[in-house]
């Protein structure tokens, strides 16, 4: 890009260009199964927020459902919209009442813009805001741009070691890490995680990070049953050949979305112990109710995940959770199209988009 079509940011700092672009790069969902590379214009960092050089976004199942039927549950896309929320990179400007020390300061963006005054912010409960403006959720552009804007108390400081990659997989790995506090993992317990998709794997390692002495694993696809042992699965058992129900476990994670899961998933669990519901399925179905009832289980859900980053980076860098290794393809802006497709491939995992690639 020539300098004629530069602009002169107002701060510096060391290994950080003095001059930013005056329009981006950005991938766009046009229709069903369409994206666009459109140049827009670089956003700037209004009061309290950080211009963020986006290095690496992981491609999420809502990603995907957006991408394939524009909608995901109850949110609906009606315009075009930039999709991609799991994502790291650095910090290039600052907007007012932000240190400019923060320029240059690599960071894992917690994708969430709560209203910060709703009863439920107030409670501590930001994830449940009514007013939430969250990253590629219709109308909210996300992160499948050389740039974003992000609130500064979002974006979180990441040790030098941790790759690009691995700072975009902070949000997935939140996802684990709420789960594992809804279902009250403590040492010495055993769990049961159903699916072996990205959160089935991601939660697995999670549950051995908080102590788990058995992780069970189930799905019905044999590689991915192999693969969820090399991350922190002890067992991994198909659920046609194994009658699920009998494990009598302490908690029980749904990351698959599969209503036969689900439902042999809460009859495994002991009395007393915890069910979780994680994946996206079918917005209703049949639950064993009497067995809820006469068991005492909690039965609960996740919605994205409050107050999780700072675990999230403590566990990745310290060799607890493995993300790096999850990514099975990185695709640049213009083949964004093939990542939010690339799970049509049995060996895929992770998908990261590298905008700048």
């Amino acid at each position: 890009m020539s300098a004629a079509t530069e602009q002169k940011r107002p701060q510096a700092a060391p290994g950080v260009p003095d001059r930013l672009p005056t329009t981006m790069r950005a991938s766009v969902l046009l229709a069903e199964n369409t994206v666009e590379v459109q140049e827009r214009p670089v956003p700037e960092a209004g009061p309290g927020e950080v211009l963020v050089r986006v290095g690496s976004v992981g491609v999420c199942g809502s990603d995907v459902h957006y991408f394939r039927h524009l909608r995901a549950g109850e949110f609906v896309v009606e315009s075009p919209l930039v999709l991609g929320h799991e994502m790291g990179g650095t910090v290039v400007a600052v907007g007012a009442g932000v240190d400019a020390s923060r320029i240059g300061e690599r960071v894992a963006v917690d994708p969430q813009r709560p209203c910060h005054h709703c009863s439920q912010c107030l409670a501590g409960r930001y994830n449940l805001c009514p007013h939430m403006r969250f990253y590629a959720t219709p109308p909210v552009d996300g992160a499948f741009a050389e740039y974003v804007t992000a609130p500064a108390e979002f974006a979180f400081p990441v040790a030098d070691g941790l790759s690009d990659d691995a700072a975009a997989l902070l949000e997935p790995l939140s996802v684990g890490i709420a789960a594992m506090r809804k279902a009250r993992v403590v040492p010495g317990q055993r769990v049961l995680i159903a699916g072996a998709g990205p959160i089935g794997i991601i939660t697995a390692q999670v549950a051995r990070a908080f102590g788990a002495r058995e992780v069970i694993v189930t799905d019905l696809v044999g590689p991915r049953r192999e693969r969820a042992l090399g991350f922190g699965a002890t067992h991994a058992v198909d659920p046609r050949e194994t009658d699920v129900t009998q494990l009598q476990v302490d908690a029980f994670i749904d990351a698959s979305g599969a209503a036969p899961a689900i439902t042999s998933g809460i009859r495994s669990v002991r009395g007393g112990g915890t069910a979780v519901l994680v994946g996206l399925g079918n917005p209703e179905l049949s639950l064993p109710v009497s067995y809820i009832q006469d068991n005492e289980i909690l039965l609960t859900g996740i919605f994205r995940y409050t107050d999780t980053w700072p675990l999230a980076a403590h566990l990745v860098a310290s060799g607890q959770v493995d993300v790096d290794s999850l990514v099975t393809g990185r695709y640049d802006l213009g083949h964004a199209g093939d990542a939010l497709d690339s799970d049509t491939d049995p060996n895929s995992l992770k998908s990261v988009v590298e905008p700048w690639h």
